[in-house]
């Protein structure tokens, strides 16, 4: 007898219908001491042929007597290699349709995924967000996943999510699916309730042209580099940062979540992840761990784990080169493409990148604290490790500066970051309405003939960027950078056109494009 569930399988950020078959039959005459065979076929990882040994105890363990003939599963299409244990449930539940335990049509019209422990347990897996997104896709209404993924699951709307917390439960589902309630989530109060980061600018003391900058990047989601001594403050001013940015919307918010759910990463409370990301990865990170793949199927890295947030590089020349070089796509496209044998797999990755380096080796170049220990050729070595191409992917870069002692003793006081957030959202109101049908987002995106469309000058602020590009010899990216970032700063101060004043200021934020000075040897 065959018995058909639907599940999935997830290749890289893309969800796959995987049809879970089961062909048994008892032995009429088993042979003494004869095991029933348990066949696996369709690409099955490690993880999955030893389902067969979990699906056996766990139905034996729940009062369900096993085939004693031979048992083939077929995880079709036979093309796709599979992994993970989130076929244990299906294959289960097979069984117990052909045992007559449950409904064999109501199983074939529901998405089924979920781990069994050797008691019966159903344990969360990863991936069921995207699964369920995908069985809407379908046509399917109903789906039955662990009870730990039943809240992120019922986040899509229109599909009845049931969580089971065992086998019985599981049953129960199909037997008498109007008696069983299915999981409800409050999308509206995951949204109201949202953290939105418990830390505050007004924790950082001083530092006005830093916070400045911040604004500015911010109400642009522009990329940023702050450069300073040890102990000025970039690590604390970095971490505040998405407490400005705007908060999510639905659809990023549905984004964000698929991509966690995917890497395991969805909190034990389920439900939609509401805040920006977050990431800061160690300097030593592998290419793999940043930029996404793996052994097997590729896996997302810390690029894609920050899509709609933030990335934050600390100690910038730390990183490998080749690891630094290897974000300038990313940066350029918002999103990384990863081949092998079996394909290519594409991962969004449109992050807002945070770095933070020190000024020289042994940091206290330019300092008013500490004489500088380091040669001018250290120097150049050590800011040579950015390349040209990666500094002209970052929009601004500033240097942050050591606080006075009489500022650090003094009281926290400043714009908290409920205050910046405001003047964000309305410089994205702007750009949300001049950008309206045209696909831009803001203004970090902004290229080609929209810059001429959309980024107007005054005529003195003509005349400034000509002699400025003449002055500092900058380079075409260099350009669209200086003319994107000013066009957040008329934002910011409401102006239709971008005047001089803030051409003046965007040319301010390149300071590594500026010849290095000699002073302080």
């Amino acid at each position: 007898m065959i018995v058909k569930a639907i599940s999935g399988t997830i290749q890289g950020v893309d969800v796959q219908t995987v049809d879970v078959e089961v062909n048994t039959w008892d032995n009429d005459t088993p042979e003494p001491g004869h095991d029933s065979h348990f066949n696996l076929i369709g690409l099955p990882d490690a993880a999955i042929r030893e389902s067969r040994d979990r699906v056996r105890t766990a139905l034996q363990m729940n009062g369900v007597p096993f085939p004693t003939g031979n048992t083939t599963v077929n995880l079709a299409p036979a093309n796709l290699r599979k992994t993970g244990a989130l076929y244990d449930l299906p294959i289960a539940l097979c069984i117990c349709a052909y045992r007559r335990l449950v409904p064999k049509e109501a199983l074939e019209e529901t998405m089924v995924v979920g781990e069994l422990g050797l008691n019966g347990e159903i344990r969360p897996v990863s991936g069921v967000l995207p699964l369920a997104m995908h069985a809407k896709a379908m046509g399917l209404r109903r789906m039955i996943v662990p009870y730990g993924n039943a809240r992120e699951a019922a986040a899509v709307r229109e599909m009845q999510v049931f969580g089971a917390r065992n086998l019985k439960e599981a049953q129960a589902v199909l037997l008498h699916p109007g008696q069983v309630e299915p999981t409800v989530v409050d999308i509206d109060e995951m949204f109201r309730n949202a953290l939105h980061s418990r830390l505050d600018f007004r924790d950082v003391k001083g530092q006005a042209s830093a916070k400045r900058a911040i604004l500015i990047a911010a109400a642009g989601n522009h990329n940023i580099l702050m450069i300073g001594s040890p102990g000025c403050g970039k690590s604390l001013i970095a971490n505040r940062i998405p407490s400005i940015m705007p908060p999510l919307t639905l659809e990023e918010a549905m984004e964000v979540t698929r991509l966690y759910s995917i890497a395991g990463l969805v909190g034990p409370d389920g439900g939609l992840i509401v805040d920006r990301p977050f990431r800061a990865p160690h300097h030593t990170v592998s290419d793999a761990g940043l930029m996404g793949g793996g052994t097997g199927l590729p896996r997302a890295g810390e690029i894609t784990l920050a899509h709609r947030g933030v990335l934050f590089l600390d100690e910038l020349p730390e990183f490998r080169r080749n690891t630094l070089e290897a974000l300038r796509q990313p940066l350029e496209n918002g999103c990384v493409t990863i081949a092998r044998s079996s394909g290519s797999f594409t991962f969004p990755s449109r992050f807002m990148l945070v770095a933070a380096m020190n000024p020289c080796p042994c940091g206290y170049f330019g300092s008013r604290v500490q004489r500088c220990r380091c040669s001018p050729l250290q120097v150049a070595s050590y800011r040579g490790r950015i390349s040209g191409p990666l500094l002209d992917r970052i929009d601004i870069h500033f240097e942050v500066q050591p606080l006075p002692r009489e500022v650090l003793m003094s009281a926290h006081t400043g714009p908290s970051s409920d205050d910046l957030r405001g003047f964000v959202l309305e410089a994205r109101e702007r750009q949300a309405f001049r950008y309206k049908g045209t696909g831009i987002q803001d203004n970090s995106v902004v290229g080609g003939a929209a810059l001429d469309r959309f980024c107007a000058l005054t005529e003195s602020g003509r005349l400034f960027l000509q002699k400025a590009l003449e002055v500092k010899n900058l380079s075409a990216r260099s350009y669209d950078r200086i003319l994107r970032v000013a066009r957040t700063c008329a934002d910011l101060n409401g102006h239709a056109e971008i005047s001089e004043e803030e051409i003046s200021e965007a040319c301010q934020y390149r300071t590594m494009d500026q010849q290095l000075p000699v002073q302080n040897w």
